[in-house]
Order: C-alpha cells, then sequence, then structure tokens
C-alpha cells in the first residue's frame, strides 16, 4: 500500500506563521496543474508494480480554491497511471471561508472528496487577525456544519494554540466548540515561529508579541486532559480521534510508508531515497513543460534512517519497536537506544511494553528533547 500527496501552491492571502511553499499570483494555477499532470504521467513507475494507493491527499497551500473539475482532472490522472483502492481515504484541506454551501454540494455530486481537513486555527477573531487568516470565526463554524449537513462525515479541524492574544480560557472554548460540533478528528499545533515567515519579522521588529513557551505548554495540557475526558485517542503527538477516524494518509508519513508527492516543493518517500521537488513554481512548471522532473534526492544514510524512524515513532500510540531498530540498524544502534531512553523510563516519560516504547501522558510534554537525546549523530 501506499499514498499519494498533491501540493496545490496557491492561497489568497499569506498567514504571518506559513512557511509551506505557496503563492498568491493566482494565474498561473493553469499551467501549474497542466505541470502536475505531467508529473503524474511522468511517476507512473516510482511504484512497485500493482502497488495498491490507499490515500489520496490535497494539501497546500489552499486546496479548497481548485474548482471540482479541477480536482477531478488531478484525480482522472491518477486513476489512469496508478491502482488506486475502491474507496481510498481522499482528504481535500481547506480553508473556512471557501466551504460555502454550493461548494461543498458540488464537491459531494461531483468528486470522490470524502475526507476534509479544515484550517479552522481559532474561533475566535483576535487570533485569527493576529495569524493573518482569510476567514472570521462565524465562518469557521458554518463550514463545519455545512459539510456535515451535506453528508460529509469524516472531518478533521485544525486549531492553534499558544496564540499571544488567546487565554487559556478561549482555548478550551475553542476545544469546547469543536466538540459541541462532535467533529471526529482534531489535529491541534502550537504556534512556531519559523524564521524567513512574516510572523518572525513582526516579532523581531517588536510590531506584535511573541508567543510564550510557558502559556503554551500550560495550553497543551488543557488539550491532553480535555480530549482524555471527552474519550478522544490521542495517537499522535498532535492528532486526536474518535476511532476509526484516524488519519489515514497521516499514518501511513508516521509508519515509515511509502509516498508520492506530485506538484511544486512536494516530497517523496521510496523506502530508501527521500525527494523533494523544487520550491518554485515558474522553474516547476518549465521543467515539466520539458517532460523532465524538477526534483532532487537523497539515499537515506542508516544514521538517518534510524533518527528518522524514532522521530515519526516514539510520537504516537503505535512506538518505537526495539525489534525493529536491531533488525533494521544493528545491535550497536539498539545499544545506543536502549541506554538513551533508559532515563526517561526510570523517570515515568516513557514506558516499555514488550518492546514498544511510548511517550507517557508527562512524556508528551517533553516529545521533542526525548527525540533529540535519542538521536544519533554522524560523529558517533
Amino acid at each position: 500500500m501506499a499514498g499519494i500527496y498533491l501540493h496545490i501552491p496557491f492561497c489568497k492571502q499569506a498567514c504571518t506563521y506559513c512557511n509551506f511553499h505557496f503563492s498568491t499570483l493566482l494565474k498561473t494555477k493553469e499551467e501549474v496543474l497542466k505541470a502536475m499532470l505531467t508529473e503524474i504521467k511522468l511517476q507512473q513507475n516510482f511504484f512497485p508494480d500493482k502497488t495498491l494507493i490507499e490515500t489520496i491527499y490535497f494539501g497546500g497551500g489552499t486546496p479548497s480554491m481548485l474548482s471540482t473539475a479541477e480536482i477531478n482532472s488531478l484525480l482522472n490522472e491518477l486513476q489512469k497511471y496508478f491502482t488506486i483502492a475502491e474507496d481510498p481515504e481522499i482528504t481535500l484541506e481547506a480553508n473556512p471561508d471557501d466551504l460555502s454551501r454550493e461548494y461543498l454540494t458540488a464537491l459531494k455530486k461531483e468528486t470522490a472528496i470524502n475526507r476534509f481537513s479544515i484550517g479552522v486555527q481559532s474561533f475566535f477573531d483576535d487570533d485569527l487577525q493576529y495569524m493573518h487568516r482569510a476567514h472570521n470565526a462565524a465562518e469557521a463554524i458554518h463550514s463545519i456544519k455545512y459539510a456535515q449537513e451535506i453528508g460529509f462525515e469524516n472531518l478533521s479541524v485544525d486549531l492553534i494554540y499558544g496564540t499571544p492574544t488567546m487565554s487559556n480560557e478561549n482555548w478550551k472554548k475553542n476545544l469546547q466548540i469543536v466538540l459541541d460540533l462532535k467533529v471526529p478528528h482534531i489535529s491541534c499545533y502550537a504556534l512556531t515561529v519559523e524564521e524567513k515567515t512574516v510572523l518572525a519579522s513582526q516579532i523581531k521588529k517588536q510590531k506584535i508579541a511573541a508567543p510564550e513557551d510557558e502559556m503554551m505548554a500550560q495550553q497543551f495540557s488543557i488539550l491532553l486532559q480535555e480530549m482524555n475526558e471527552h474519550h478522544y485517542t490521542h495517537y499522535e503527538i498532535s492528532n486526536f480521534c474518535k476511532e476509526p477516524h484516524f488519519a489515514q494518509h497521516n499514518t501511513n508519513y508516521w509508519k515509515g510508508i511509502s509516498y508520492l508527492g506530485i506538484g511544486p516543493s512536494a516530497h517523496s518517500f521510496d523506502g530508501i531515497k527521500r525527494y523533494w521537488n523544487i520550491s518554485n513554481n515558474a522553474l516547476y512548471v518549465k521543467q515539466l513543460s520539458q517532460n523532465m522532473m524538477a526534483n532532487e534526492f537523497e539515499i537515506l544514510s542508516k544514521i538517518d534512517a534510524y533518527n528518522e524512524y524514532v522521530m515519526t515513532s516514539i510520537r504516537t500510540l503505535f512506538g518505537t519497536h526495539l525489534s525493529k531498530i536491531k533488525e533494521d540498524f544493528g545491535d550497536e544502534v539498539e545499544k545506543h537506544f536502549l541506554l538513551e531512553i533508559s532515563p526517561f523510563i526510570s523517570n515515568d516519560w516513557v514506558k516499555e511494553t514488550d518492546g514498544i516504547y511510548t511517550l507517557t501522558h508527562s512524556g508528551k510534554l517533553f516529545c521533542d528533547y526525548i527525540t533529540e537525546n535519542l538521536f544519533l549523530s554522524n560523529e558517533e
């Protein structure tokens, strides 16, 4: 099995915190989509013959800016060249302001989209304005209700905590709104100040306040408590669901399953090599217009492969398997892992069950710190 990711590199406006590749120059959309169709054809042999594609994910950018005809053109091209499962998970990332009744109705009737990841981020306008989101709080609520009324059941909502405009009380209210709406999947992320973003520049110039680590830790603790009390499964550090609504596509990433990325800046992984497309729409289009791939690749070293496995597995409910470390990376790496994980077991940040290591409730607060200590360096 495998998955396919389609990067739609267009947005109406730039969110201040975003460091993903996108453009607000919408006049190039048609030629980028045409180039993506060419890339799909060129990549038809990326997977071994008859590999079953179980998930397709439209990410971005803002994929909900696509028309139903544009979505179908991409899906139809995938159907030509890949073996698609009978009932694949097909996710569309969407902004609330795009999800009108009319658009949702058309998606339901005319496309195979069966899951939404809705970028709400907050139900409070102060937070949305701080992040320079294109929608408002009312549109956020309406988009979820419209999707449910039209018959979309597999919904996920993204929320961001840690913004200086958000009190702990409002964070609880954000979570309660999603709970009241009975959304089966919730992804929650701490506001991160990435280099070369508008947010980083604004904070540096002291135009806006910076997020505070203590507030983020408090709101993450509130998140864990609320999700536990309402019986959501915490299956990845930022993701919670009512079973069986795991995000299949992202879960496969964390399990190391191969995936193909199509579009500018998209990444791919075939189990041995990691590929990344050029993050420039014009150069991407130029390369594909000559039937040439616009990507680079690297073969993962043993150390890189181990670090990536630890990073993606320890943060999940499925955990890090000692048997896999021993089988894939050898006795010395196994010894390193056991040595470095030991103090975290002693202070109850990590638990071990039958050779599978997972984070405890308190350990989830220190996920990045634990992961860094488990890594191997190239000097070792």
